[in-house]
């Protein structure tokens, strides 16, 4: 609170720019420890608007207009709040408050540490157990035979970025990892990330090794050769250096590089090419500019688009998780992953190939999992990347951010496959950046532990699970082949879009609740059949059967012959089978005699039409004579 110098201020105008509003509200913004708020003057709405300090990531204040003093919030989720103050005395207090609360310099600073919601001390300490790794190793199948545990990390003694329980091949000695460990950067030695079942391939990740021009490391030769024996289908590996080749031969010059060939005898080095995190904070910078042009013309917003060149990388971190998901389920190779620390490129590759080799992490508890194992417990910088504190701007990147959208674009092309919808990757992207909850901070584990965490603030995962009926996907059938076995999504291209939901804040709405009061109707109409079938059987003391009945669907005019399939069973015109059921039953069951109980479905609507036909305008696009946008000015 010291931080304030006033902490209210009357007759304010607020416009969210960010979700299009033109007219601005009046009102009171009040500035507390955590939020800045907003509160309409009107009587009958006195709606609030909270945006919580940490998610600010910059205060603009343009030049004064006669209309007052104006400052621009710039936040991480992509929102933008511009406010116009009367006084410019009032606007210079509360734009030095904003920046200093904005930008907290000590993690007791921020809001997790006083964030303190509804539950006991007891429910806080399970709710840091909601995840477990130990679960998740033990459904792939390890440990086993070929993998096991290692006690080498206890206590993080050879690599402090490292989880303390790894999993490593079964003929790798103590003394060969400490010395793999000591040939990678940072001592991050290679390591098991995923176990692939049927092909007895594996997924691990490590550090470039400290080869230079000509170094070379017999444990770590030994570690890889043991990575290869852990798959006996297979006599050698691929070692997939996810940068671009010229960016590893410039780190040969650091005493750093990659593996050479001529040393490690059994394994194949494949360059992936995912740009550095300099390159991608400026590419979504670039994106986020396209976002602010006023009225731009398509051939701007095209133009923009492709300068940032942000989904060209976001194509190169898809690219990365196929091919290693076709040397696993294809090939049965093991793949050994790194980039420069293997903690940013790296978890982007490890993290995507799992989703596309396994259909766990396609649900709500998967994807929670997934991000404990190959973000947070392998060691990202979460508080450097995404500015948890004020430090090196330098060193912020939307590494996260990349792969929750390479999720969201398989999401696109594989509509029936995903238990979760885009609402839960948002909300993921937002805890990642507002430190309400205390899971994304800090760079590692060892860190994590010695902030004491799990005394001081809680868990973000019984949060979402526990709402994650918000989540839901109504496409999604885990019985059905979109949803099982590995994902094979086409990667030219076309085939990337703008994700308008996390840059724009544009949510399918309508169509949600079209999808959902569907499901709802079919799953009511499949009971009521059973209902019935079951009446009709004690009746007759038969058991009811049903024909199949094939329904003519129209022909493509033209057949693909590439990518992926989109399901039918919303993109065609066809019956509902529950429904035909459900009037063949009605009809069967008026001609069993005077003892049954005839139930008339002829005035049953299925909903379906009515919901459809629903007005999806959102209002008229003219100009809005009483637009108040005018009124603000931008530098």
């Amino acid at each position: 609170m010291e931080h304030i110098r006033t902490p209210k201020v009357e007759n304010v105008r607020l416009l969210k720019r960010s979700v299009g509003q033109r007219k601005a509200s009046v009102g009171t913004l009040y500035l507390s420890a955590t939020h800045t708020i907003f509160v309409e003057s009107n009587p009958e709405t006195r709606k609030e608007t909270w945006v919580l300090h940490s998610m600010v990531s910059s205060v603009e204040r343009p030049p004064t207009i006669p209309a007052g003093s104006q400052l621009i919030l710039r936040c991480k989720d992509f929102r933008v709040y511009q406010l116009l103050i009367p006084l410019e005395r009032d606007c210079v207090d509360v734009h030095a408050s904003l920046v200093r609360l904005s930008q907290p310099e000590k993690y007791s600073e921020l809001y997790c540490m006083s964030f303190n919601p509804n539950v006991n001390k007891e429910e806080r300490e399970e709710s840091w157990s909601f995840i477990d790794l130990a679960e998740d190793y033990q459904r792939m199948g390890v440990p086993n035979n070929l993998w096991v545990s290692t006690a080498a990390n206890s206590e993080y003694r050879v690599c402090d970025t490292y989880p303390s329980e790894l999993f490593v091949p079964k003929s790798a000695s103590p003394a060969i990892i400490v010395g793999s460990s000591r040939f990678r950067s940072r001592g991050r030695f290679p390591a098991l990330s995923y176990f692939h079942q049927d092909t007895l391939a594996a997924v691990c990740r490590c550090s470039q090794p400290l080869s230079g021009f000509s170094g070379r490391c017999q444990e770590d030769e030994l570690m890889l050769q043991a990575v290869m024996r852990s798959n006996p289908g297979s006599d050698y590996i691929y070692v997939v250096d996810t940068r671009p080749k010229l960016n590893a031969m410039a780190n040969r010059a650091a005493g750093k590089g990659y593996e050479n060939e001529d040393h490690y005898t059994n394994i194949k080095l494949h360059f992936i090419g995912i740009e550095n995190i300099h390159v991608m904070r400026s590419s979504q910078q670039k994106i986020i500019d396209v976002g602010e042009m006023r009225a731009p013309s398509m051939t701007d917003f095209l133009f923009g688009l492709e300068n940032s060149g942000w989904l060209k990388h976001i194509k190169a971190v898809l690219d990365a998780g196929v091919f290693i998901a076709k040397c696993i389920a294809d090939e049965g190779v093991s793949v050994l992953v790194h980039c420069s620390d293997g903690w940013d490129r790296t978890a982007q590759a490890c993290s995507v190939a799992s989703i596309l080799l396994d259909p766990f992490y396609r649900t709500i508890k998967g994807l929670m999992v997934l991000v404990e194992r190959d973000w947070l417990s392998f060691g990202h910088k979460f508080s450097h990347r995404y500015s948890h504190l004020n430090g090196d701007p330098k060193e912020v990147s939307p590494v996260m951010d990349q792969f929750l959208e390479c999720v969201w674009q398989l999401s696109e092309q594989f509509p029936c496959a995903f238990e979760f919808n885009q609402r839960f990757l948002i909300a993921i992207h937002t805890h990642v950046y507002s430190s309400q909850y205390g899971s994304f901070l800090g760079n590692c584990p060892k860190e994590r532990r010695d902030m004491r965490l799990q005394e001081r603030s809680h868990c973000v995962w019984p949060q979402l699970w526990k709402d994650r009926a918000e989540y839901s996907n109504p496409l999604y059938k885990a019985e059905q082949s979109q949803s099982q076995g590995v994902l094979r999504p086409n990667t030219t291209p076309y085939c990337f879009k703008m994700w308008k939901g996390l840059y724009n804040h544009v949510e399918k709405a309508v169509a949600c609740e079209v999808l959902c009061a569907t499901r709802e109707e079919s799953q009511q109409l499949e009971q009521e059949l059973s209902n019935q079938q079951e009446r009709i059987a004690a009746l007759t003391g038969k058991p009811i059967t049903w024909e199949k009945i094939d329904v003519q669907r129209r022909r493509r005019r033209r057949s693909r012959s590439f990518g992926p399939d989109p399901p039918t069973t919303y993109t065609q015109p066809i019956s509902n089978p529950a429904q035909d059921q459900a009037n063949h039953l009605a009809l069967s069951l008026s001609l069993i005699g005077p003892h049954s109980h005839h139930h008339d479905h002829s005035d049953r609507e299925s909903g379906v039409a009515d919901l459809s036909s629903r007005s999806s305008s959102g209002g008229d696009d003219s100009k809005d004579p009483d637009s108040d946008e005018a009124a603000f000015t931008t530098a």
